[in-house]
């Protein structure tokens, strides 16, 4: 158990049975009042907010929390299995930790994934990748409007908006957190 004044943002709190990840603490001493520290938290598992006060001798638990980049090797229905880029060691993530990202995970890439006590709570995927888009529409001569787009579906799957210009076979790059192309890469 730590005291109050020991806790950082970033850290992970284990505060009334469950995981929270500190995003603001500040020390606060309102006038002739006695001192605390608000802290808002978010919880790992379902991200609500929570909002807190504590006593500035307050005991609280810290989590020890172990992030390290691991490989993603292939979907097992519910969870992604992951492997230890060192030790070679497999771990089953559940496939909601990753958000809509999971969508643009493919075989091969690097993942962040954090545990506690061999649990998984928190994972991330990288913030864009490069995918091969395996089909789209062939774009209309004359249509060149700005902006225009088509969809287009990656390797993933997963059906994007690209601009018109953009060929089957193409490389591009997407944002995996909200999905949007970015750029052709060239090969």
């Amino acid at each position: 158990m730590s005291k109050a004044s020991e806790v950082k943002s970033g850290n992970i709190l284990r505060f009334n049975g469950e995981l929270v990840s500190v995003e603001e603490f500040i020390h606060r001493t309102p006038g002739n009042l006695r001192a605390f520290y608000s802290a808002r938290m978010r919880n790992v598992k379902t991200g609500k907010l929570v909002e807190y006060r504590f006593r500035t001798d307050e005991e609280v638990e810290i989590a020890r929390v172990e992030t390290n980049d691991y490989q993603y090797l292939y979907d097992d229905g519910d969870f992604f299995v992951i492997m230890d880029n060192a030790t070679y060691e497999q771990f089953n993530v559940p496939k909601l930790l990753f958000g809509d990202s999971a969508r643009f995970l493919k075989e091969g890439m690097n993942v962040i994934v954090a545990f506690e006590s061999d649990e998984p709570i928190m994972a991330q995927a990288p913030s864009s990748v490069e995918l091969v888009i395996t089909y789209t529409e062939p774009a209309v001569k004359g249509d060149t409007s700005t902006n225009a787009l088509k969809n287009a579906t990656v390797e993933t799957g997963v059906e994007i908006k690209v601009p018109l210009f953009i060929n089957e076979g193409d490389k591009v790059k997407i944002d995996t957190k909200t999905g949007d192309y970015v750029e052709r890469v060239k090969s």
